[in-house]
């Protein structure tokens, strides 16, 4: 059993829209542990316990949380130390109705796990996350409308921590196209976060299961602003239609 933490954090978790089954706090609360479990019995990973104080179909896979935010909280879970791994119980119910059908959820989780990597993983692993760094900015680039010769102000701290990666990520990636948005969210974004994560969780450092969540919370920061955002301009356009 997980600590009552969770329980009592349930209560204000998020209702989960796609359900349309209040969170509640359940009798048992399964422990974390790392992979797949075909039941409650047997443990959860992260994501079975969402499903589970959800109320929904048990799953690693709920549909009341974003895909890639639900990838991340997969790899961070499986990742984290047996120890380390009972600290994101806290987090769960924030995962729980975030979602959100916009391509830029994807790209700004994805940055944003990247600029958080790029720094703190091995040399060899560098040049790659540069190269995410630069393709998740791209797509946002052509998602807002902004020139693509120009990097948001993460993306230039993130890049200038690691230059000479930056410089190769920059010949690697000069002239080549933009992913397509369908093969940025099947490929480009989850391959991005699978690197960030498995890459801070190869560092040579006593901190790592801190710096895993760290990236979990990031990454549900991130969704939740921009669904946050999404939840403003719905009430804003039913406020406006209610007055006409």
């Amino acid at each position: 059993m997980v600590s009552a933490t969770v329980v009592s954090a349930v209560v204000s978790a998020r209702r989960c829209s796609v359900l349309m089954k209040d969170v509640r706090a359940p009798d048992a609360v399964p422990m974390l542990s790392r992979g797949k479990h075909r039941h409650p019995g047997k443990g959860a990973c992260f994501m079975e316990l969402a499903s589970f104080l959800a109320g929904g179909r048990w799953s690693d896979h709920p549909v009341c949380t974003h895909p890639l935010l639900a990838g991340v909280a997969r790899l961070v879970n499986d990742n984290t130390s047996d120890a380390g791994r009972q600290q994101l119980a806290g987090l769960v119910p924030s995962v729980i109705g975030l979602v959100s059908a916009d391509l830029r959820v994807d790209a700004r989780i994805a940055l944003r796990l990247a600029t958080a990597a790029l720094p703190v993983v091995a040399a060899e692993r560098q040049c790659a996350m540069a190269v995410s760094v630069l393709a998740c900015d791209h797509m946002l680039a052509v998602l807002d409308g902004r020139s693509p010769d120009t990097l948001e102000k993460r993306s230039q701290e993130a890049l200038a921590q690691a230059p000479r990666a930056t410089r190769w990520a920059g010949k690697f990636t000069h002239g080549v196209p933009a992913a397509s948005a369908a093969a940025f969210r099947r490929r480009v974004a989850p391959h991005a976060v699978r690197s960030a994560v498995e890459g801070v969780a190869a560092t040579c450092t006593p901190h790592r299961d801190r710096l895993l969540r760290a990236l979990l919370v990031d990454a549900i920061e991130e969704c939740a602003a921009w669904v946050g955002r999404e939840e403003e301009r719905r009430d804003a356009r039913s406020s406006g239609a209610g007055r006409s």
